[in-house]
């Protein structure tokens, strides 16, 4: 079973901490030697899905949507992004060499391409910007991909 993650990032501690509490439900029903996770591996739900994943015992595909994509993500996450990258057993490339909304897209449809589910840690509302959570939704939607959304009841976003 191939699973992908798609969500938001920046999210509280307290809507990070009930994510992450509700994550491991989604992926337990799968065999560990059958599950693999694919995200683009963004800090927040994407980093948390795959660190989820390899703890269960499953492997991990990353989708890496342009060259300069981990310039791109907070200092401090990066030491992460290096290790998880390096556990993946196959990467992804969308072809872009900057990163930016066009190429954060493209590489959420190469996901959603290879996956079999998709997991949205979504509010259910319209995307802040081209390339959102909801815009993955709906093309994963728009392709056939099953999704299950993952929000915690009463969560707000900041």
């Amino acid at each position: 079973m191939r699973l992908g993650i798609t969500g938001h990032r920046g999210l509280s501690e307290s809507v990070e901490g009930a994510v992450r509490g509700m994550l491991p439900a989604h992926l337990r029903p799968y065999e560990p030697s059958e599950l693999c996770g694919v995200s683009c591996l963004a800090d927040g739900p994407d980093t948390w899905f795959v660190e989820i994943v390899l703890g269960l015992g499953g492997r991990v595909e990353v989708v890496v949507p342009a060259e300069r994509y981990r310039d791109g993500l907070p200092e401090a996450h990066r030491a992460a992004y290096d290790a998880l990258l390096g556990r993946a057993v196959d990467v992804h490339r969308a072809g872009f060499r900057d990163s930016g909304a066009e190429a954060h897209m493209a590489g959420s449809e190469i996901l959603v391409g290879l996956v079999d589910r998709l997991l949205a840690v979504w509010d259910g509302k319209e995307a802040r910007g081209y390339g959102g959570t909801a815009d993955v939704v709906a093309h994963a939607r728009r392709m056939g991909v099953p999704v299950d959304v993952i929000w915690p009841e009463g969560a707000v976003r900041d």
